[in-house]
This record gives structure tokens, C-alpha cells and sequence, in this order.
């Protein structure tokens, strides 16, 4: 397993995209029932704020440095250089791999529109993977008997990989939930659907390195992103320099 760093609280996974690559395929062919969480300053932020998503991130097998601040707050206060490993950049590596290694997929989640979208860029440019699923959930919880059709559902397709796309923090809380239940990785990609399915562009790659995606989506979004982006954004900032005095102040 590859080893964490904490970053206000949350331990961070520490590694090379490659490093992350292989392992999550090693995980899914073992059906250890493990679950992968990307994590933004969103995430970091309602982890700080709600010690029951903190545990959950806290359970996670992987916990995936998914945005530029993230990777650079664990080089800043563990002194060690960390790329970012987004799952945007992800999902296509993990499929082309997963194609290569003759292991099985499910996706679960978002609309049947973003659904079909996927499976058909797959097939086309991945005609061995091994696509053994798709299920849409509808926007609402479930019920007990219809969560326990897509647990038996997914089972039943036995996939190694289910990438699951719920939004934050809903699809870690079902992760992570349903890690006894369901034998594959769990991996929450959440945006990275839209962005593969070819409904949602990327910036470029030195916009993304600068790490502006956040101002892209907030400008795409802003009546639903304003909030997230600004005061969590600021949130982070704070939570950061209060991290930093205090272990320059010798009590962190």
C-alpha cells in the first residue's frame, strides 16, 4: 500500500501516477473490496469540518492527492515533491491498463445520457475492455431494496473496477459504506464521467498545472460552485497558515 502523509488531518497517499495506477489495478484483481477517494480542497475542507467523513477518508485504501494544492501542501509540510494524481487524468489510464490486462469494469452512477457517452468512447477506442456494466441510480436516496439490487447487481457483473460518480461527499459515503458488500475497487470519479464521456472540457495542461481548474468550473457553475470554490477555497488558505504557524511555533 502506498504510504500517507497527513494534510490538515487527512492522511494523503504519497506516490507516483504510476505508483497509483498499479496499485488500483492490483487492488481490483484481488477483489479486496477496497475503495479510492480523489481528493480536492473541497474534500479536505468537510473532512476538517465533519469527523464522520473524516473517518471515512480516513478508511479509504487510497486517498489520491486530486488537486494541485493538495499535492503541494503534502511537499510543503512533509518536505517531499508530490505530482498531482487527478482522476480526470486517471480514468483513461486506468482504463487503457485494465483493457491491456484483460480486467473488467463497471460504472456507476451519473445519467444514462453521461453513461452511454462513456461506453461508447470505450468501445471505440478500447474494443477489449471488458465492460461488464452501467447502472444510473436515481437522484434521491435509495431504499433498502433498491440498494440491495444494485449491490447484488454489481456482484453479479463481478467487475474488477466499479468507478462510481455520485458527487462529493455522497459517492465516498457510499464507498465506503458498501466496502463489506461489494468485491472490486471502488473509485470516486465523480467529474471525471462528464470529462471522458467528452460532455465537459479540460483546461490546458499549464493552466492545470498552475492549478486554475477550479476557476473554469466555478465560471461554468457559478451559481452552484460559488460557495464551494470562494469560501472553502478561503477555508483552505486559513486552515493551511494556522497548520503552518503552529509548526513553526514548534506545536504541530
Amino acid at each position: 500500500m502506498l504510504p500517507k502523509r497527513l494534510v490538515l488531518g487527512t492522511g494523503i497517499s504519497t506516490g507516483s501516477p504510476t505508483d497509483f495506477v498499479t496499485t488500483i489495478l492490483d487492488q481490483g484483481a484481488a477483489r479486496t473490496s477496497a475503495y479510492v477517494c480523489f481528493a480536492n480542497v473541497h474534500m479536505l475542507v468537510e473532512a476538517h469540518r465533519d469527523p464522520s467523513f473524516q473517518q471515512v477518508l480516513e478508511e479509504a485504501s487510497l486517498v489520491t492527492p486530486d488537486g494541485t494544492p493538495v499535492a503541494a501542501a503534502v511537499g510543503w509540510f512533509h518536505k517531499q515533491p508530490q505530482e498531482r494524481v487527478a482522476g480526470m487524468d486517471l480514468v483513461p489510464v486506468l482504463l487503457l491498463e485494465a483493457a491491456r490486462r484483460n480486467q473488467s469494469v463497471y460504472f456507476y452512477g451519473t445519467t444514462p445520457e453521461v453513461l452511454q457517452a462513456i461506453v461508447a468512447r470505450a468501445r471505440r477506442e478500447l474494443p477489449t475492455l471488458r465492460i461488464v456494466g452501467t447502472h444510473s441510480p436515481p437522484f434521491r436516496p435509495l431504499t433498502p431494496e433498491e440498494d440491495a439490487a444494485d449491490v447484488a447487481a454489481i456482484n453479479a457483473a463481478d467487475p474488477d473496477l466499479l468507478f462510481v460518480a455520485l458527487g462529493c461527499p455522497r459517492q465516498e459515503r457510499w464507498m465506503a459504506n458498501h466496502r463489506s458488500q461489494i468485491k472490486a475497487c471502488m473509485l470516486g470519479v465523480g467529474q471525471a464521467f462528464l470529462v471522458y464521456a467528452g460532455l465537459e472540457q479540460r483546461l490546458p495542461p499549464w493552466a492545470r498545472r498552475m492549478g486554475l481548474e477550479w476557476t473554469y468550473r466555478l465560471w461554468l457553475e457559478p451559481r452552484r460552485l460559488w460557495r464551494r470554490y470562494l469560501v472553502t477555497n478561503s477555508h483552505f488558505l486559513y486552515l493551511m497558515t494556522r497548520s503552518t504557524l503552529a509548526r513553526l511555533g514548534g506545536r504541530g
